[in-house]
């Protein structure tokens, strides 16, 4: 499994994103690629069209993620839920995407910013979730430690 996080520009060397944990915890199984309106990732756009990348979004129809492996790469979009959203709504490529979202039932621990989405979680609280319904709790546990520390840190 592959992680992309789709990354607002507006996000790149922000102090309070959360992203960077994904990519020091995961190493080569997460990668950033830096969202761009009128010019996609061409390796983005490749793994879409191999047909079995999944876009982790909530939506009425996103499907919850299961172990068995459906997915070899999941895009995340990385960003503030407005930034999100903008991405989401620019972005035709990820419309057609099967959509999955995971389930929490843990409120977002994250508080570096305001205005965040009631149930919404930062990025690396989506990622150990997504690892943890993929089966991956090792990874999982290890980036929730990595958030536990980051969130320390900020204080």
């Amino acid at each position: 499994m592959k992680i992309f996080l789709l990354t607002h520009q507006c996000e790149l060397g922000k102090r309070t994103n959360t992203g960077y944990l994904v990519i020091d915890v995961l190493g080569s199984e997460a990668e950033v690629i830096v969202w761009e309106r009128k010019s996609p990732s061409a390796a983005l756009l490749d793994c879409i069209a191999d047909g079995s990348t999944a876009l982790l979004y909530p939506s009425n129809d996103s499907e919850s993620i299961s172990s068995d492996g459906v997915y070899q790469y999941y895009i995340v979009i990385d960003g503030t839920w407005q930034e999100a959203n903008k991405i989401y709504n620019r972005s035709p490529y990820l419309h057609e995407l099967p959509k999955v979202a995971v389930r929490s039932n843990q409120p977002s621990a994250y508080r570096l910013r305001r205005n965040q989405k009631p149930g919404g979680l930062c990025t690396a609280e989506c990622v150990v979730e997504l690892l943890k319904d993929s089966g991956l709790d090792h990874k999982a546990a290890a980036l929730s430690s990595a958030f536990e520390r980051f969130q320390a840190f900020h204080r």
